[in-house]
């Protein structure tokens, strides 16, 4: 981190990012109420030994997947299938990350936020049924975890979502979670074309395949104009604070090894054209304060493992030699030439506004 700050890098530090330590998990997870206070305290011990250097901070990164994947549909870590559980999980969070920014509002000499994955949704048809499964998918996706920080409520589509499983929470505990920030981080990958499905749980809203775009090594559809509008919608919807890119990137197929010029054009092409995407939105009026191209190298994906590469730096397993790849080389010249290498091959402005609207 030393060396970091000797070159004028300013590190951003996660305090948490999707698994608890096991003994935690025992006596509850984020399902025991005492979990804020234990990750307040956490923090507090994070704060007194790193603030002096670590000037951004972050409470929670992308807690939509740690409730969805973890106590919900159960593929990740805890693995629980469990409705009942979820709202209650995804509630906790918060009030650890409200609990979190307490603390270094007494403590802390920097800025402090939160990061969520953020989706957009675009309706199929303009259908109601589809239109209101496209607000059911905006809801759980988008503003879940938003609502109640900049809002003091939940989206009133998640009690129609989980039905007897919503809980009623006390009012004292929205008053708690409403912390103000200092900055939110937006990690943005793809989008959603959503239509009415019914056997769909428990959105009743099902993904409709973009067959005429392209589409990453997970399947995700490329489509940069979503981070522009999922950038604006933040704003409009919750006003005009500080907003940095905190994660985007793509997975590509990448060789086990790759020689000297190591070519990956496709993941070139995303990185320009979600630099452009980010670049139009501050033209728009948006505050973005900074981008983190996901990832700096090749690593484990959690679940994925190494099957999904989505560094700009590519690495061999076996012997961990580092090579460069394309995109990695014209991510340097976006930096060294303040953005100008994004429109050496494009007039300034011209991108395409695609099709369709956001929820």
């Amino acid at each position: 981190m030393d060396a970091l700050l000797e070159q004028g890098i300013q590190p951003m530090l996660t305090l948490y990012h999707w698994d608890l330590p096991a003994a935690l998990d025992r006596l509850g997870g984020w399902l025991n109420p005492a979990s804020a206070d234990w990750f307040a305290d956490y923090a507090r011990t994070l704060f007194k030994a790193l603030d002096d250097r670590v000037k951004l901070w972050v409470t929670l990164n992308e807690p939509w997947v740690v409730v969805d994947g973890g106590y919900l549909h159960g593929s990740l870590a805890p693995g629980q299938r469990n409705p009942f559980g979820a709202p209650v999980a995804a509630h906790h969070l918060l009030r650890a990350h409200a609990s979190a920014v307490q603390a270094y509002r007494a403590e802390g000499r920097g800025q402090i936020g939160l990061v969520v994955n953020l989706e957009p949704k675009y309706p199929a048809t303009e259908t109601a049924e589809d239109l209101n499964a496209t607000m059911r998918a905006d809801a759980y996706w988008n503003r879940y975890y938003l609502d109640p920080v900049f809002l003091g409520g939940y989206p009133p589509e998640l009690p129609e979502i989980f039905g007897a499983a919503w809980p009623i929470f006390p009012d004292a505990d929205f008053d708690h979670i409403r912390q103000p920030l200092d900055f939110l981080g937006v990690n943005y990958y793809s989008r959603q074309v959503v239509r009415y499905d019914s056997e769909d749980w428990p959105l009743k809203a099902a993904r409709v395949q973009q067959m005429d775009q392209t589409h990453t090594g997970l399947n995700w559809e490329v489509y940069p104009q979503g981070l522009s509008d999922i950038l604006e919608w933040v704003a409009s919807r919750y006003g005009p604070l500080p907003l940095y890119v905190t994660e985007n990137g793509s997975a590509f197929y990448d060789p086990p090894k790759m020689d000297g010029e190591a070519s990956d054009p496709l993941r070139l092409n995303y990185l320009r054209e979600h630099l452009r995407a980010a670049r139009n939105a501050m033209r728009n009026g948006i505050d973005l304060r900074g981008y983190f191209a996901w990832s700096l190298l090749d690593n484990f994906e959690w679940a994925y493992g190494y099957s999904q590469r989505f560094g700009l730096i590519h690495v061999n397993y076996g012997t961990q030699q580092r090579t460069l790849k394309a995109s990695a080389r014209f991510y340097r010249e976006v930096i060294r030439g303040n953005g100008g290498a994004l429109a050496l091959d494009r007039a300034a402005g011209s991108e395409d506004r695609g099709a369709g609207r956001i929820a």
